[in-house]
């Protein structure tokens, strides 16, 4: 009981660490679904590992009434997580949630199949999991990584990654200490498009001029795209 109190304390002593819009203590009670329901989550957690399932169930359903949060009492979710603003997000039964991880709303933390057993993801410490996000299936998304909002991702992301995209691909490695920066992270289909783009130019010009000599452009576009081929695969 005192652990459990103490968890408590750690979740909503965070929220002055991880959003500058906090002012007062009050507005923890009205403006913060996102750590009352982990306060809920918390007891339902205990409650369900001690036999009484039914209830536990219950009470997180009671709980995404009023936070429009679902979280299953059966997940298991470390110290001082954070979820900001949280409406939608979503976390399955046999997810796990490391500590420190900050999550945006409309994030999923789902399952892919009708299996039992582990069909939810493991996200390991330290993680950021942009707004609208979706993390589907038995997968693990490495320690201090980063998933860009509204991306779509299935298969394993490495530690101190950051993985954008649907379906999610790494498009950087290496610690960033910083909170994940959306504006920031970059645009796979625009870069793709661009390609494609000064590829048709090279043609056009080719054929309006009849330049035949275009092989150095030609090799440039080649190495872009091979790099571009290459982040991807990785």
């Amino acid at each position: 009981m005192i652990e459990l109190i103490k968890t408590i304390k750690e979740d909503f002593s965070i929220v002055w660490k991880r959003d500058p819009a906090i002012k007062s203590p009050l507005e923890l009670l009205t403006n913060y679904p996102g750590v009352w329901s982990l306060f809920w989550y918390r007891i339902a957690n205990k409650i369900y590992y001690s036999g009484f399932k039914v209830i536990a169930r219950m009470m997180m359903g009671i709980n995404q009434i009023f936070t429009g949060i679902d979280i299953h009492p059966g997940a298991k979710i470390g110290r001082r997580v954070f979820i900001d603003h949280g409406i939608g997000v979503v976390i399955g039964e046999t997810a796990e949630v490391g500590d420190d991880v900050l999550i945006y709303q409309q994030v999923t933390l789902g399952g892919v199949s009708l299996s039992h057993g582990k069909r939810h993801p493991t996200v390991e410490e330290g993680v950021v999991i942009g707004a609208g996000a979706k993390v589907l299936g038995n997968i693990t998304i490495g320690a201090n990584s980063k998933i860009g909002a509204n991306s779509v991702v299935v298969k394993d992301v490495p530690k101190n990654s950051t993985a954008v995209g649907i379906p999610a691909k790494v498009v950087k490695k290496g610690l960033d200490k910083s909170l994940l920066s959306h504006n920031k992270l970059p645009d796979i289909d625009k870069e793709l498009f661009e390609y494609l783009i000064k590829r048709v130019a090279i043609i056009e010009h080719a054929l309006l001029t009849g330049k035949k000599d275009i092989l150095k452009e030609e090799e440039e576009l080649e190495h872009i795209y091979e790099a571009f081929i290459k982040s991807m695969k990785e």
